[in-house]
């Protein structure tokens, strides 16, 4: 018996992020990270984040509102923004790009997460923060504390990967919704940072801008250099 052969019709791409508005949207998201960072360092964030690592705690001051299930929940949202995770969901997507012949989605996307990484490394050491002390950490976390690296790292993986799989769209609405939907999803991963007493709210704030406004920018700046990248890659 023969099996009739499938062709396989590899989507075409539809949409490529207008670098304008970009450029204006992490415009907005660095003035936001660099306000903060500059309120950090001056000292004048210091009420604002003992009282938002507070307002999760019962009266007790110490444990998280909520049933004991909600400590795992947000355990499991975290974990998104580990780097395990996060690098999984990253290669999967470099690997499935490629597969769609997209190889410009799949250099600009690996720059931006490797590049966004080293940006945040490098900030950390230059910020120097300590993490919060006053209540119990509920994961394990090290290293410096300003700007969260779940916070930051995360909107640069989930946010630059939805920029790459919306060019496989050309409807508005289904890149809306791509791009929207990695935005919450790594804002959720910024809150469970504080939730979990291991960032100061602040730190999760200006992660989350930080991140952001890397993945825009990167869209932005690095869609030539991915062009010839993917040109010299095809040859």
């Amino acid at each position: 018996m023969t099996v009739p052969q499938k062709t396989v019709v590899l989507p075409e791409r539809g949409w490529r992020i207008d670098q304008r508005k970009a450029l204006v949207v992490a415009l907005l998201c660095w003035l936001g990270f660099a306000a903060i960072a500059i309120a950090v360092q001056t000292g004048n964030t210091q009420a604002i984040d003992r009282f938002g690592l507070m307002f999760w705690r019962g009266a007790d001051g110490i444990v998280p509102r909520g049933p004991e299930k909600l400590l795992e929940m947000v355990r499991d949202v975290t974990a998104l923004g580990g780097v395990l995770l996060r690098n999984v969901f990253a290669l999967g997507a470099v690997v499935a790009l490629l597969f769609l012949r997209l190889q410009r989605e799949a250099t600009l996307f690996a720059a931006t997460v490797i590049v966004g990484w080293l940006v945040n490394s490098g900030i950390k050491q230059l910020v120097g923060r300590a993490r919060p002390e006053i209540v119990p950490h509920l994961t394990e976390a090290g290293g410096m504390s300003f700007p969260s690296g779940h916070s930051f790292n995360s909107a640069v993986v989930y946010i630059a990967m939805a920029l790459a799989f919306a060019t496989l769209s050309a409807r508005q609405s289904i890149r809306l919704t791509l791009i929207g939907v990695a935005m919450l999803a790594s804002m959720a991963i910024a809150w469970s940072r504080v939730w979990l007493g291991v960032h100061w709210p602040t730190d999760a704030i200006a992660g989350w801008l930080g991140g952001a406004a890397w993945a825009f920018t990167a869209a932005a700046l690095l869609q030539r250099p991915a062009d010839r990248a993917a040109d010299a890659y095809s040859e």
